[in-house]
């Protein structure tokens, strides 16, 4: 797909991945970079070209019909939406440590909010011709981590949500829907689950999502998670076809 002249929303774009590919982007696009933390984003745009800002917490209903709105008074459409904003706890099941609120939680942000947010948004990006979807999961929607259980099943949910959006909107719209699926990346996100001793930087997360919506690539799976699907799931799309014939 064409990566230029384009208006695109990035989620929890303040910092880590949301904030490289801001920067990937930056120069050839209009990029807005929403998240909770208005001094944060503040921050992450300085001194980046036609980078704008909007505070809003896309788990609150209100913040995005906000968002919504300031999207399509003051920039007058959207090509690229990035569901980047996450969230994780990391601890183990046999712990007695209140799964469901932490589940509760990281479905709140990983799951339910970039469907709200999707849906909102759609009547805008399917008014353009060139317009996609990008749906950031993880390694672990193919195999869960038993450090970070519901965040796990979390990003397993967004993955199936992002191939049955992809196969509904491939028959009646121009919008494309890509899914990027990293393994561990060295940002703050990550700090708890040993991202900066085994992390990949996050430019190279930034570096294969730009590679793969030039190459109309769907199911962009960076490092260690291209290991994975390859020795294990190689023939997911096959099976997701005898699925939805």
């Amino acid at each position: 797909m064409n990566i230029t002249n384009n208006i695109i929303l990035i989620t929890g774009g303040g910092s880590g991945i949301g904030l490289e590919i801001a920067k990937a982007l930056n120069t050839t696009n209009t990029v807005i970079i929403a998240g909770r933390n208005k001094a944060k984003l503040d921050a992450a745009a300085q001194g980046l070209d036609n980078v704008f800002t909007i505070q809003a917490d896309i788990t609150q209903e209100k913040d995005v019909n906000r968002l919504v709105e300031e999207i399509k008074v003051n920039f007058g459409g959207l090509n690229i939406l990035i569901n980047n904003a996450g969230h994780a706890y990391a601890y183990t099941l046999s712990d007695t440590s209140d799964t469901y609120t932490k589940a509760a939680a990281e479905f709140e942000t990983n799951y339910f909010a970039p469907i709200r947010l999707t849906e909102k948004l759609l009547p805008l990006l399917k008014q353009q011709e060139n317009a996609a979807i990008v749906n950031v999961s993880s390694i672990v929607a193919f195999a869960p981590g038993s450090h970070v259980p519901t965040y796990s099943d979390s990003k397993a949910a967004l993955h199936s949500y992002t191939q049955i959006l992809r196969h509904e909107l491939a028959k009646n719209s121009a919008v494309k829907v890509f899914e990027l699926m990293p393994p561990l990346v060295n940002t703050d996100f990550s700090v708890e689950i040993g991202g900066r001793e085994n992390g990949i930087p996050p430019s190279e997360v930034s570096e294969s999502l730009i590679k793969g919506l030039l190459e109309n690539r769907y199911e962009i799976r960076v490092g260690n998670t291209e290991v994975l699907y390859t020795n294990f799931f190689a023939h997911s799309e096959g099976a997701f076809s005898m699925m939805n014939v």
